[in-house]
Formats: C-alpha cells, sequence, structure tokens
C-alpha cells in the first residue's frame, strides 16, 4: 500500500486526527496534487485552528498558487495562534516566512 493510500485508511480509522490531516495534505503536495492539498490544509485549519503547524505549509503553498494576500494574512494568523501558544519556535519560522513573503529576506545582501 502506498503512503496515500495509507493515509486515507488512517483517516478513515479517526476523520478528526490532526496530525494524519496534516501528513495527508504534506504527501498531495509531495505528490504534485496542490489543489487537494489546498483543500486538506484550508479543511485543517477551519477545523482545528490551533494546529500551529498547518499555517506555514498552508501560506507556503499560497505563495506557490500566486496567493499573496492569502500567504500573509496566514503567517500572520499563525503567530497569532503560536504567540498564544507560547511557541516561540513556530513563531520564530512563521515569522521569519512572513519577512521573506513581504520582500524583507536578509538573503538579499
Amino acid at each position: 500500500m502506498d503512503r496515500l493510500s495509507l493515509l486515507l485508511e488512517y483517516l478513515k480509522e479517526d476523520p478528526g486526527d490532526a496530525f494524519t490531516r496534516f501528513a495527508l495534505a504534506m504527501e498531495y503536495v509531495k505528490t504534485g496534487n496542490e489543489d487537494r492539498a489546498l483543500e486538506t490544509f484550508e479543511a485543517l485549519v477551519g477545523d482545528q485552528p490551533d494546529y500551529v503547524g498547518t499555517y506555514y505549509h498552508l501560506a507556503a503553498l499560497y505563495l506557490r498558487k500566486g496567493l499573496t494576500d492569502e500567504a500573509l494574512e496566514t503567517y500572520r494568523a499563525g503567530i497569532r495562534i503560536a504567540d498564544r501558544q507560547r511557541d516561540t519556535h513556530a513563531r520564530a519560522e512563521l515569522q521569519s516566512a512572513l519577512l521573506e513573503a513581504e520582500g524583507f529576506g536578509f538573503d538579499d545582501e
């Protein structure tokens, strides 16, 4: 059984499991099915907004699809969640990605 099929089986057993839903979205990205990935990430954020890891990857996908405004707002929403959870690592990653997306990256030197 391939990884995608396995994740779909896991999801049938526990449809509310955030980690499985996140892994499924990442597998869709990996296999080039970005539309399904987008649907899965957006549903995860809607259903389980405190799963902070989703925001970085959803925003990055928005950027790849040319949806800059959505990406920036998603990074900001993720930062608010990370702040509320006192997750400094997630906040730093989201903040860095937000600055890069806004054109303030540090790689331009």
